[in-house]
């Protein structure tokens, strides 16, 4: 109902402004996976019919997502396959998987959607959290681990192969939160570019791919966030501005999905390894890659091992950019790696 009343107000705002004009750029708003989200993109011919084929296609894209990848959608793929229902697979959920797989190797278990039970477990999951002790930490660790999944390939008696997900354990599940939207920016951002497209901008719950100029012919400009608890609307208090073009940008940080507890935040970043929430002074991770895929898992792995370490993991990560605000003495600092086209405020 809310994307439907959004995306129609965009209707109705271009139709009275006149579109049709060569070049003109045109903008999406709407809600999705539990997040707004916000596009701007130059359709290869301007017109009404353009629009509506673009609006049209962007809302079956997002819904293909959450149909395959939502854990709040009872329907979904992802929530039958937690549940142990039959399900067949779709190439989004297999992309999710091998990319979530490849991320989990490459940090050494740190970026880990595996670890959906420890989310649940601390209230940031699909579940509501309870009073977390150690011994359930050390019983939901048990059932973590990429490791207890594999990948194979079934031939049904037709002769035809499909692709199933094994796990060893039924209590095992997946939560790919952590990369979805990234995922969802970088989906959208190939199908424009299959559609001629050349100048766009797609962002969804913050992740974003950028590709070719903004209106005014520039790089886009993307606004980082004062990492500040309350700072809960997008573009309110901003720290820095980064330019990108063909680029996937994502930021991860803990001011905004925490709860305080007994007067201590509980951070929704979670290290695997240790079972508990974060307690270091790095407040975001703003990350530039090739795709918002990959910057939005490398984001939140950065997030969890903390500022000293992401600053040697960024400078060890050939074609990565990144942006790293943190507290020092009740003051935010910012670290910048020697790439990343910023303008500090």
């Amino acid at each position: 109902m809310t994307r439907n009343f959004a995306i129609g107000l965009s209707l109705l705002l271009l139709t009275l402004t006149g579109c049709g004009k060569e070049g003109e750029y045109f903008t999406l708003n709407g809600v999705t996976q539990g997040s707004t989200y916000h596009i701007v993109f130059q359709p290869k011919v301007s017109s009404d019919s353009s629009f509506c084929a673009v609006r049209d296609s962007v809302a079956l894209y997002l819904e293909r997502i959450d149909n395959s990848l939502s854990g709040y959608n009872p329907n979904s793929i992802l929530t039958a396959f937690n549940e142990n229902r039959p399900v067949t697979l779709d190439n989004i959920f297999i992309d999710n998987f091998l990319a979530s797989k490849e991320m989990n190797q490459k940090t050494g278990g740190i970026f880990d959607p595996s670890a959906a039970p420890l989310f649940d477990l601390w209230g940031f999951g699909f579940k509501t959290g309870t009073d977390v002790t150690p011994s359930q930490i050390d019983s939901v660790k048990s059932i973590i681990g990429m490791h207890h999944f594999r990948l194979d390939t079934l031939t049904s008696s037709f002769g035809t192969d499909s692709l199933a997900i094994v796990k060893d354990n039924p209590t095992c599940r997946l939560n790919f939160n952590a990369i979805a939207q990234g995922y969802t920016a970088d989906y959208i951002a190939a199908r424009f570019s299959a559609m001629g497209m050349e100048n766009f901008l797609v962002e969804v719950g913050g992740e974003i791919y950028a590709k070719g100029h903004n209106p005014k012919g520039k790089l886009w400009n993307v606004g980082i966030d004062k990492p500040i608890d309350g700072n809960n609307t997008p573009g309110a208090s901003i720290q820095a501005i980064v330019r990108i073009s063909s680029q996937g940008l994502v930021t991860s940080g803990d001011y905004r999905k925490f709860y305080m507890k007994e007067g201590k935040k509980i951070s929704h970043s979670i290290n695997p390894k240790t079972g508990f929430p974060i307690e270091h002074n790095l407040l975001s991770a703003t990350v530039v890659a090739s795709n918002a895929t990959f910057a939005d898992a490398f984001a939140t792995y950065l997030m969890v091992i903390g500022l000293d370490d992401a600053i040697k993991a960024v400078e060890s990560e050939e074609g990565v950019e990144a942006l790293l605000i943190y507290n020092s003495n009740d003051t935010l600092k910012v670290w910048s790696s020697k790439g990343m086209n910023t303008i500090t405020e």
